[in-house]
């Protein structure tokens, strides 16, 4: 089953609003983001900001500043990006209650090339103190994490994806920030995913299990702050480790489990964007694989590791 993040996220606000502290402020892409959910039924508490980050983020800190709990969003390559100076100044440094909403993150707007592609995003908001980054998997998990932001102290970033994506979380697990969930069992090598990725982690795992090696598959959804403890837990056994992420490989998901296992003495092998933007594409698919974000390409680095192991 195929869900779409967004409609999970706008379905989440609204569900938030019966909160009368909860406010939602747009740059003129609500239709997009589907914060325009909320604008339906709580208007006078939905601020269209224009084409203006910077200044919705600003407006945000004020509103926490007087008891509001703020959700601004825009395209993640803009909040993350184009608002960076505001929200490390207003929002993190005083840690205020914004949530802040990166729609069509990493490829997914695959048709609008390198300006609306977030493929660092997760690196600029992981270095500001204060602020937790959050990376759903599916729709499901959307909805919870939007809830849980909800009732967490500080600042959040999520990154949603633009496309549909395959359901793995069931609606009456229980979720917490900073949670990682074991989809598959194996005793050979871990891949930690995130997003988009932990599709293709599955597949790869499928394909492997047909060569005889076993691949235990975790969901990495917080990537701050990362839980590591529950990380080490998940490495026992195994022979080494591939992250895989729709990011740069530089201050993402692979350099946070790099930085948290540094003292360990571990093979690790990285899936993601190798220090480049992104292009525009026919379609989503076809995107992932030029830049190597495949199931085939988590089996070779999965082959990889277990060659350096041996040897």
């Amino acid at each position: 089953m195929y869900l779409s993040l967004r409609q999970a996220y706008g379905q989440a606000l609204v569900e938030l609003g019966q909160n009368k502290s909860v406010v939602v402020l747009e740059a003129d892409l609500g239709k997009s983001t589907m914060s325009s959910e909320f604008q339906s039924i709580y208007p006078d508490r939905y601020f269209q900001m224009g084409i203006a980050e910077q200044n919705m983020a600003s407006v945000a800190a004020g509103m926490a500043l007087t008891g509001r709990v703020a959700f601004i969003n825009s395209f993640a390559v803009f909040t993350a990006g184009r608002a960076y100076d505001q929200i490390r100044s207003s929002i993190c440094i005083p840690a205020l209650n914004v949530n802040i909403c990166g729609s069509s993150a990493g490829l997914s707007d695959y048709g609008d090339g390198k300006t609306h592609q977030s493929v660092e995003d997760i690196a600029t908001m992981r270095v500001l103190p204060n602020m937790t980054v959050l990376s759903p998997v599916d729709a499901v998990e959307t909805k919870l994490m939007v809830r849980a932001m909800m009732e967490k102290a500080g600042p959040c970033y999520l990154r949603i994806n633009r496309n549909e994506l395959p359901v793995y979380t069931s609606e009456k697990e229980k979720y917490y920030i900073g949670k990682m969930t074991l989809l598959r069992e194996g005793s050979d090598v871990v891949v930690f995913a995130t997003g988009v990725m932990v599709s293709k982690a599955m597949d790869a795992a499928g394909i492997l299990e047909k060569e005889g090696v076993s691949i235990r598959v975790v969901n990495v959804s917080t990537i701050k702050p990362l839980d590591k403890t529950a990380l080490r837990n998940f490495c026992v056994g195994m022979k080494g480790i591939v992250t895989a992420e729709e990011h740069s490989t530089i201050g993402g998901l692979g350099s946070a489990i790099c930085e948290a296992l540094s003292e360990d003495r571990v093979a690790v092998e990285l899936v993601g964007i190798n220090d480049e933007f992104g292009i525009s594409a026919e379609n989503y698919e076809l995107i992932l694989e030029h830049y190597g974000l495949t199931s085939g390409a988590i089996v070779e680095n999965v082959r990889k590791v277990l060659r350096i192991v041996k040897h």
